[in-house]
């Protein structure tokens, strides 16, 4: 049996801090993490000069490619290997090579439209929402996109006003209706993650 967990939330909320730790704490062989950043689409020229100037909704179900994510995940739920798209967030683009991920016997899918697609939805098997204060997931986006992703303070606050934060309200907030478990604070949650992790094994 393949399980795949979906992590939605916001942001900067903690997801891939909290797929690592229940990874952690799991502990069977043959668990893949698979982010939904790898599957933005690949920008037209005219999209391409938007993102240099902040200008491009990158927080919109539209800038992802679904039809790839779900044929990828259902081949890794079939226990078939697949090839992921490799994203860097300095260009913008796709790099030339992708990466090969092998079947497993845990999925653990995280982004911020995890749950924004029927399809999708379906092939979910548990549904984790990671809700964490707005105010801690704008510092931390303003810490990792100007360490990590070499953005400008007013860059970065520009897009969280103009596209973040209303997405948030529009497209990621209202998901969390849908999750099986909500994991307040995100990280600091270890009550939540335990439970996760024992659901989960239980399923295996």
């Amino acid at each position: 049996p393949f399980s795949l967990a979906g992590l939605g939330g916001g942001s900067a909320s903690g997801k891939t801090t909290v797929a690592t730790m229940i990874i952690e704490a799991l502990d069977v062989p043959w668990v893949v993490l698979l982010s939904m950043d790898s599957f933005y689409k690949v920008l037209t020229k005219q999209q391409q000069e938007q993102a240099a100037s902040n200008d491009f909704n990158f927080d919109h179900p539209d800038a992802f490619d679904f039809d790839l994510i779900i044929a990828t995940l259902k081949k890794l739920k079939q226990g078939k290997s697949v090839k992921i798209p490799i994203y860097d967030f300095t260009t913008h683009s796709r790099k030339k090579e992708w990466k090969t991920l092998y079947g497993a016997n845990v999925i653990i899918f995280e982004g911020i439209m995890a749950f924004a697609d029927k399809e999708l939805l379906k092939l979910l098997d548990l549904k984790i929402f990671v809700d964490t204060d707005s105010d801690i997931r704008l510092v931390r986006r303003l810490r990792r996109d100007i360490s990590e992703r070499g953005r400008d303070i007013e860059g970065v606050i520009k897009q969280y006003n103009k596209f973040v934060k209303p997405a948030f309200d529009q497209y990621i907030q209202p998901t969390m209706r849908l999750a099986d478990i909500v994991v307040p604070r995100g990280s600091g949650n270890a009550v939540a993650i335990d439970l996760i992790v024992q659901h989960v094994h239980s399923q295996l």
